[in-house]
This record gives C-alpha cells, sequence and structure tokens, in this order.
C-alpha cells in the first residue's frame, strides 16, 4: 500500500532547513511578496502553478491563490478525496506570471507543464504527488518544486532535489538594496548531463523514469529509488561499514556550529554504535551504524532532533556519508569540496547534481546545507522573488571563455593562483599551479575584490584574520574577506586582517595552498599580473 505523504511531514523537512534567529524579528518586508515565475524551458506545454502549505500563525494547512490569499484546507476523507482544483496559470515558453507569497507562510511552489497534478485530501491534511510510489496519479506527469518559508525574519527560498531532479529551475531573491542573489542554474545541457551520467552508471539506471512518449520526466534521489526496488537497498552498506569502523581506531571531532569553533564532539565506535563524548567527557550521543537507507534519507539510525546536540551532530555525520568523507577526514563537517564523492561506492546522483550546477550548489539530499552546500537563497528584507524555469537542453550557463581577466602569478615559483580542477563551488580551497591560461587562472579585479571567471571571489576562510586562515573561493558578498590590494611592492594585501596573502611553508610545487600572513617581503608573498 501506498505511503500516503503528509505536509506535516514536509514541514517538519522545512523547519530542519530553515535556521531562523531566536531574537524576535520586526515584520519588515511586504505584506505579499511579488514572485515571478518565469518560463525559459524552450518547451510547448501548458504550465500550471500550485503553492501549498503553512499558515504559520495558525498552523492551518492550505494553499494560496495568486493575490496571495490563503485558505484552509477543508473535506478531507478516508480513504483520501480528490483536493479541488487550486491550479494558478504559468505563462507560456518566454513569458512570466506573477504570484504573492503572503508573510507567515510556508510551504512548496509546485509546477507541472502539460497537465495539472492531482491533489489528495485527508482529514489530516494534504497528500502530496509521490511518483516514486507504485500507481501514484502524478506518476506520468512532468512536475517539479520549490520549498520556501516567509516570514517576519525574511525570505528562504531553495531549489530541491532531494526527492527528485525532473524540471530544472532556478531561484532568486532581490533585497531592499536591489541586490538579487539567484542559485539553481544548470551549466548548458546539464539536464541531458545528468540523466545521461545516472543511466550510465552501473546498477542506476533504473532510477531514471520515462513517459511512454519518450520524455524524461525525472531521476529519482536513490532513497526513492532505493525504496522503489529500482537501486540496490544496500548500495552504500561498504563504504558506511569502512568509514563508521574507522573510528574504532581513532577520534571523529564535530564541529557543527560554524559560528561557534570551540563548541565539540568526539566519537568513537564500539562495535556497531558510535558514542559521542563533549569537552568533559560526558557522553551526549550514541548512534547505530546506519543502513544505506538511513544515510540516503538522513533519519532512521540518524535521528536529528530540532535540539543543539544530537541534531546537530546526527546532520553532520549524514552530510559526511552522502559526501564521502566520514573516515578519511576526522574532523566534521568538512568543507572542502575537491574531498568530496571520491569514496567508492558513491552517491551518484548528489555528485553529478552538484557538478552540473553553475555555481556547484544543489539540494540533491535532506542535510546538503551542512557547509553551506545547498541551492538556497535568503533575504532578511526582500522585495521581490523568483522561480525561473530553465532550458532542458542547450541554453544554461556556462563560465565564459578566458578572455577576460589576468593571471596571479607568484615571485616564488612563477606559478598562477588556480580554482582546483576548474571546480568553481563555494568553500573549494585555491592552490597554485603550473600557468595554463584556463579560466580557473583568471582573474578580475573590481571594486577591491578578487573575482574568478564564474563571478565568485577570492575569500579568506571563516572572514579569518590570523595567521595560517586559508584562502578559498566563494560566492561574492562584499565582505572584509574578500577585499584584496595589490601594492606597487607586489604585496597582495587583506586590510581586514592588515595579512598579506602567502603561499604555505615556501611550497614551490603545484598544489600548494594559500593562507594570510604577516607581511614578510619574501618571494611566496610577491605577486604580479603578467
Amino acid at each position: 500500500m501506498r505511503r500516503l505523504r503528509s505536509l506535516a511531514a514536509l514541514l517538519a523537512v522545512l523547519a530542519a532547513a530553515v535556521v531562523i534567529s531566536p531574537r524576535a524579528a520586526s515584520a519588515i518586508g511586504p505584506a505579499l511578496l511579488p514572485v515571478t515565475v518565469t518560463n525559459n524551458t524552450g518547451r510547448g506545454d501548458a504550465v500550471y502553478l500550485y503553492v501549498i502549505g503553512v499558515q504559520l500563525s495558525s498552523g492551518r494547512l492550505g494553499y494560496v491563490n495568486q493575490a496571495g490569499t490563503f485558505t484552509a484546507w477543508s473535506g478531507g476523507a478516508l480513504p483520501p478525496v480528490a483536493a479541488p482544483d487550486v491550479s494558478i496559470p504559468g505563462a507560456g515558453n518566454g513569458g512570466s506570471s506573477t504570484i504573492q507569497f503572503p508573510r507567515g507562510f510556508s510551504g512548496r511552489v509546485y509546477f507541472s507543464l502539460g497537465a495539472k497534478l492531482k491533489f489528495f485530501l485527508t482529514p489530516d491534511g494534504l497528500v502530496q504527488p509521490a511518483p516514486w510510489a507504485g500507481g501514484d496519479a502524478n506518476r506520468d506527469i512532468l512536475f517539479d518544486w520549490s520549498e520556501f518559508t516567509y516570514n517576519d525574519a525574511g525570505l528562504w527560498l531553495n531549489s530541491s532535489q532531494v526527492d527528485m531532479f525532473a524540471v530544472p529551475h532556478a531561484v532568486s531573491v532581490t533585497g531592499a538594496s536591489g541586490a538579487t542573489k539567484r542559485t539553481g542554474d544548470l551549466v548548458a545541457n546539464g539536464r541531458t548531463n545528468v540523466i545521461n551520467t545516472i543511466r550510465g552508471t552501473a546498477g542506476w539506471a533504473n532510477t531514471v523514469y520515462s513517459r511512454a512518449d519518450g520524455t524524461v520526466l525525472r531521476v529519482l534521489a536513490p532513497g526513492k529509488a532505493a525504496g522503489a526496488g529500482l537501486l540496490s537497498s544496500t548500495y552504500l552498506d561498504s563504504y558506511i561499514a569502512s568509514a563508521w569502523n574507522a573510528y574504532t581506531t581513532k577520534t571523529l571531532t564535530v564541529v557543527p556550529f560554524a559560528d561557534q569553533p570551540n563548541t565539540r564532539y568526539f566519537g568513537r565506535t564500539s562495535g556497531n554504535t558510535m558514542v559521542f563524548t563533549n569537552s568533559a567527557g560526558a557522553q551526549v550521543a550514541s548512534f547505530n551504524r546506519p543502513s544505506s537507507a538511513s544515510v540516503w534519507g538522513c533519519d532512521g539510525d540518524l535521528p536529528a532532533p530540532n535540539d543543539q546536540v544530537v541534531g546537530p551532530i546526527s546532520r553532520t555525520l549524514c552530510a559526511a556519508l552522502n559526501r564521502g568523507t566520514l573516515g578519511t577526514i576526522d574532523t566534521q563537517p568538512s568543507t572542502n569540496a575537491a574531498d568530496f564523492y571520491r569514496n567508492n561506492p558513491t552517491n551518484v546522483y548528489a555528485k553529478v547534481i552538484h557538478a552540473n550546477m553553475v555555481d556547484g550548489k544543489a539540494y540533491a539530499f535532506a542535510f546538503d546545507d551542512v557547509g553551506a552546500f545547498e541551492s538556497l537563497v535568503h533575504d532578511g528584507d526582500p522585495r521581490s522573488a523568483g522561480l525561473i524555469l530553465t532550458p532542458f537542453s542547450g541554453g544554461g550557463t556556462t563560465p565564459p571563455p578566458a578572455t577576460g581577466g589576468v593571471p596571479l602569478i607568484s615571485a616564488l615559483n612563477n606559478k598562477c593562483v588556480d580554482v582546483p580542477s576548474s571546480n568553481f563551488a563555494d568553500s573549494v580551497p585555491l592552490q597554485m599551479w603550473t600557468c595554463n591560461g584556463t579560466n580557473a587562472q583568471k582573474w578580475t579585479f573590481t571594486g577591491g575584490a578578487l573575482k574568478s571567471q564564474n563571478n565568485k571571489c577570492m575569500d579568506v576562510t571563516a572572514a579569518g584574520t590570523a595567521n595560517g586562515t586559508p584562502l578559498q573561493l566563494y560566492t561574492c558578498n562584499g565582505t572584509g574577506a574578500q577585499q584584496f590590494v595589490l601594492s606597487a611592492a607586489g604585496d597582495l594585501v587583506n586590510p581586514q586582517s592588515n595579512r598579506c596573502v602567502d603561499i604555505k611553508d615556501l611550497n614551490s610545487a603545484d598544489g600548494a595552498r594559500l593562507q594570510l600572513w604577516d607581511c614578510a617581503g619574501s618571494a611566496n608573498q610577491k605577486w604580479r599580473t603578467s
């Protein structure tokens, strides 16, 4: 029997994904936030939109019409009965339409192409589409969704691939300053790349679902695919066992809060159980070795209650197991994307989706936000937002050819500052490499920042100012951590710390890392642009 997917369960996921300051927030965004839905799919299908979720003030489940008016669901029964048609007409290809988010609402924006979605009501609320389940009424409909919360503390809006990858789409928000943030864009032909890679990977081909007319409707996330018998239910078990057992002879350190580096928990494995203690030696949590299903879903053996200890440790463990860094990197979370998905077997689904995002960000599993790798936009004072249905083939966004920007060359070894493997994801550490003229080595000085060829910035990790703080690539944000001045003497100085960009340990080899260090005038701190 198909498991009913209730809206209450969805809202629990949304609550976990959105962290709001405990301080009381005053309403500063508009009562109705305009959200422009743009259709750039390149397809001729009719588009239907649905805004469903919960009214935060009352806890009532319901839907929002195009004007932003909330209506609570009513009339549910067992067995479930058809919900009323609450679809909002979307624009055809090349057009756009506007919907309104009322402040104090959290939920999903569904969008379907070519046919309306079928929703059902029980006495407890709405039954959501679950196309991975046999007999689901929406299985042969092309659709997807984004998730959002809009309240007095602002807007959180994300594209989601947690359950499936189907309709390529990006999200954006524009704040009171006029600045717009956008994420979720695929590279050119990114949808095709994802589908072909999954199809070509042993054991994964059945996770791609096509309609009788040949249209590829979706790629199922591994947890959904395994639950439907389309992927081995033990696929990740061998890696999980190896990673878990690694801590029988060494200690895992979990630092779950980036802004609280002294809050640390220490894990050791005994048998199948990993026990965590705090800095005082008191036991605070324990976890049984998880199954593949628990890792795919970040649940089961990895429960994540909404507390300040067990939940954060569990989130960190689940992210590390999905990314394949547990067992080899002993302080978690690891935030170096270059280390992700190197294990075998690995989460091929998450790996290929992230690899085909322009900014490297996606929500490919439940806690992909650990380390800020999720495709989320947030603004505390929003004025408008956007949901952009992007091209199914062609289109996309790719870094420009290596005609703009200049190399940053070291006096130590005549090598160039380089983005490793041209991986333009947030938090990728910068390195030195033999100059090769690629986009990975092209930098543009603008507004006091050094921008890469995908418009990300050289950044001081965690806005640190101490000697030894690493340098990385990160989304440009205008902070002091991204300000650098190249002096006439060749010093590349970060004014916030008053320290120089330095090649760590005077290492002249390819792969040497960059850091901040007291300016000393040495060759490993001297730079030129030609």
